[in-house]
């Protein structure tokens, strides 16, 4: 014997599902407690992206100007990669923001308020370096490094 309600809801994705169940998904971030804009919002995905951007561009010139003393495609992207997980570490680790995150208004918290556990920060950054977590995200728009590390980036 087969639902066929419950079939539907299945094919037309988890969503349709749950507001079948009746449950209220509410606005990103509002399983966190967080507010649905301004401060304290989860960051959108452009502006995640936009301060990642800056920061690698950042980190490309610091290994193409003071490590390898001109391009060499191999050896300044490594270097770039090893910058760019120190600049994390040390900036995320001690202010909660990176300069691209800084200059775009975001900052990283932790889930359950306070600070940032060094920890945390060392286990989101090495996840954001291997990029493939960074690339699969939650239904509020964290990454599994942001999940996994049990951190949320929110506008400042």
């Amino acid at each position: 014997m087969d639902n066929r309600q419950a079939i539907g809801s299945w094919l037309s994705g988890p969503r349709a599902a749950m507001e079948d169940a009746g449950a209220d998904l509410g606005h990103r971030g509002a399983q966190l407690g967080l507010p649905e804009h301004g401060p304290g919002s989860i960051a959108r995905p452009g502006r995640r992206l936009g301060a990642l951007a800056v920061d690698w561009a950042l980190c490309l010139l610091i290994a193409y100007g003071l490590i390898t003393h001109g391009y060499r495609p191999g050896a300044t992207g490594n270097w770039a990669l090893l910058v760019f997980f120190a600049l994390g570490v040390l900036t995320v680790g001690t202010v909660g923001f990176t300069p691209g995150k800084r200059l775009l208004g975001l900052r990283v918290v932790p889930e359950g308020g306070g600070r940032l556990n060094p920890l945390r920060v060392l286990l989101r950054t090495v996840l954001l370096c291997l990029f493939i977590p960074a690339m699969i995200w939650d239904r509020d728009g964290r990454g599994l490094h942001d999940r996994i590390a049990r951190t949320i980036e929110v506008r400042i």
